[in-house]
């Protein structure tokens, strides 16, 4: 990959290690924003760059927060065609918007359901080619939403999330999740929030200007990379922080007081 085309969060995620064919193989992302700054834009970017052209990565794509037409919108801004990519079979969709659970109510899931929609994930890995199960990025997008809909049980959806961190293992795939950290105030969401950043290989959070709205800066984030143990050596936690700006067609990141 070129270098001179890498941003601050690819670098941080080590896109920049040439050691690896996707640094994320294997490995747990959970991002976390807030309501004053959202980081969808984050899931975005790992989109368009697991669907590059010069990459052989697939992603399957479970959606509790918007439609598909929502991430085609977005990402043909951004430079990328989800319509092709499903055509392509490198992009999989799951749709949980209008999921009826057992008692029939719209949007509501129960046990049996995530049971169900984790075996379906795990079908369609199986049945890639040898030579893509590697390159799998699993996304949720987004946790709470699914709490939302399995009616509050967290134990369901814990369960849910290490079966599917469980995979990164078997398969090496890669594991991304979006959740929103400020609506968890009791201290069972807490402690869900805690298991959530312990499976997690890399945190993303995404926060506001502690110094307040400016025009030019959306907000912060930051990187804690807990670092990688493969055959050439092991690297240790790496925290990074750096301003961000969302634009329409892209983001533009910049570390702190590089700005006037």
């Amino acid at each position: 990959m070129d270098n001179q085309s890498l941003n601050l969060l690819d670098r941080a995620l080590g896109f920049d290690q040439q050691s690896e064919p996707w640094s994320l193989s294997g490995r747990v992302v959970v991002i976390e924003d807030c309501v004053e700054t959202s980081g969808s834009f984050v899931l975005h970017q790992l989109v368009k760059r697991s669907l590059a052209p010069n990459s052989s990565n697939v992603i399957i794509f479970v959606a509790f927060a918007n439609s598909f037409s929502h991430y085609d919108r977005i990402l043909r801004k951004l430079g990328c065609n989800l319509v092709a990519q499903m055509d392509n079979k490198r992009f999989i969709f799951f749709d949980m918007l209008m999921l009826r659970g057992p008692d029939g109510d719209q949007g509501r899931i129960g046990e049996g359901t995530l049971v169900s929609l984790y075996e379906k994930i795990q079908k369609k890995l199986s049945g890639l080619p040898g030579d893509k199960k590697n390159y799998v990025t699993i996304m949720i997008d987004d946790v709470s939403l699914m709490e939302v809909a399995a009616n509050g049980a967290s134990d369901f959806v814990l369960d849910f999330l290490h079966y599917c961190h469980a995979l990164t293992s078997e398969f090496d795939c890669t594991l991304v999740t979006l959740n929103h950290e400020d609506i968890y105030s009791s201290m069972e969401g807490s402690t869900f929030m805690l298991q959530m950043e312990y499976l997690a290989d890399i945190l993303i959070k995404a926060e506001p200007l502690s110094t307040g709205l400016a025009a030019d800066v959306h907000g912060q984030l930051t990187v804690l990379n807990k670092g990688t143990s493969h055959r050439l050596g092991s690297l240790g936690n790496k925290i990074q922080n750096f301003h961000f700006k969302v634009k329409e067609n892209n983001v533009e990141y910049f570390y702190p007081g590089s700005r006037v």
